[in-house]
């Protein structure tokens, strides 16, 4: 967490346009019956840029581009639409990912290989390009245009996810925002998941790149909604400058500052996605104390947050603390099972081994609210690590029966 007494100012409604230098845009084209389907983001001048990329062995079209473009680590634009995947759909459909770059990069006078393309939504179609030709010409990015773009970017998603952060560094003032996407295949191994970051401070190329990396292993990827990953899943940050401050690099005394502001976004970000999981009621956030690791701790709270059993339980309101021992049971931490302590917000449910008393009551009431912590304590060592989920509801089935309907 970032202190928020050093300059740091958090900016409601605050947009992926909000840092200087960037505009952004949305608009609906026929992808999806009414809602927004193509949006577009374009920095004023080159941006120092970088990507997470999904681990899944069907990697679909869109990122082939998207990799190409970065390989100098520099972008000035990305373009993207919601409604088809574009993901296993072979040459052609990575022919058709290339044209997309090509009449985006045409719209606004750039070099193709400025411009990242990123698509979501059905798997195994081709993109119609006749659509995809008139989104990238029509839509028309601005500085007001950054809730449009995030409104276009969504699949199943009940609401649009934007977080913005303000800060002084030396003489200059730092802006740091993102948008993303996602409800259902979330479970990022780096689900549809899609993230996209802009700030309009001046980085150090390969110091952004270590710190995108790092900062989405502990947000992005410490959440899960259903343990899907998609074919899709990126999170691109864009850097351009435009704030005029000196060249931030880990060996600058503002770095951890700027890094920690960056942290912030990507992990506000991520609790929004787990928060509007597909059918969802309540936040769940399980924190991991006392792990021999950091990965150890982490691999622990997801392991929690993302067991059926788990997820189910906390929808029931039912303090069935078995289910939560059950999921760390089977992790691959290190710890001793008679040690350690299990909480339901305030109230231990397990210690040393075994249940403890404890009221059903009081516990139900806790489940019963919006956001739910648990909080764990392997004592067997000083690592910590947090991940988010959701409940797993009725209607999380009734969503993917249907999703291609």
């Amino acid at each position: 967490m970032i202190d928020t007494a050093l300059n740091v100012e958090k900016i409601e409604n605050g947009t992926v346009a909000t840092p200087k230098g960037f505009t952004a845009g949305g608009a609906h084209t026929g992808l999806r019956k009414t809602r927004k389907d193509m949006g577009v983001i374009v920095s004023d001048v080159p941006a120092v840029s970088t990507a997470v990329y999904t681990r899944s062995h069907f990697q679909a079209a869109p990122l082939q581009v998207t990799r190409e473009s970065l390989e100098d680590g520099m972008l000035q634009a990305v373009v993207v639409n919601s409604a088809v995947a574009n993901a296993c759909t072979g040459a052609r459909g990575v022919a058709n990912a290339f044209q997309m770059r090509r009449w985006l990069a045409e719209r606004h006078g750039l070099p193709e290989s400025s411009v990242a393309v990123s698509s979501t939504g059905v798997i195994g179609k081709q993109l119609p390009m006749d659509i995809i030709k008139k989104g990238c010409f029509e839509v028309d990015p601005d500085s007001e245009g950054g809730e449009d773009f995030a409104s276009s970017i969504l699949t199943t998603d009940k609401k649009t996810k934007s977080v913005c952060y303000r800060v002084k560094i030396g003489e200059s003032v730092v802006t740091v925002a993102g948008t993303s996407k996602g409800s259902g295949m979330i479970h990022p191994n780096m689900a549809t998941m899609l993230g996209f970051l802009t700030t309009d401070a001046a980085v150090d190329p390969e110091d952004f790149d270590r710190l995108l990396k790092s900062t989405v292993n502990h947000s992005f990827n410490q959440i899960t909604v259903d343990g899907e990953t998609s074919t899709n899943d990126m999170v691109l940050a864009m850097a351009n400058g435009a704030a005029n401050n000196e060249i931030l690099h880990e060996g600058h005394e503002d770095w951890e500052l700027f890094a920690g502001v960056f942290s912030e976004v990507c992990c506000d970000l991520a609790k929004k996605i787990a928060a509007d999981g597909e059918g969802a009621t309540k936040l769940v956030e399980v924190t991991v104390n006392g792990a021999a690791s950091v990965g150890e701790a982490r691999e622990v709270a997801k392991k929690i947050v993302g067991s059926s059993l788990v997820k189910t339980a906390i929808y029931g309101e039912d303090g069935n603390w078995g289910r939560i021992i059950g999921a760390m049971g089977h992790s691959r931490a290190s710890f001793d099972s008679g040690k350690c302590t299990v909480a339901v917000g305030s109230c231990t449910v397990f210690e040393n081994g075994e249940g403890v008393d404890f009221s059903e009551e009081e516990v139900a009431s806790y489940l019963s609210r919006d956001e739910v912590k648990i909080t764990v304590d392997l004592c067997a060592g000083d690592a910590s690590g947090t991940a988010w989920g959701c409940d797993l509801t009725y209607d999380y089935v009734k969503i993917n029966a249907s999703y291609r309907t």
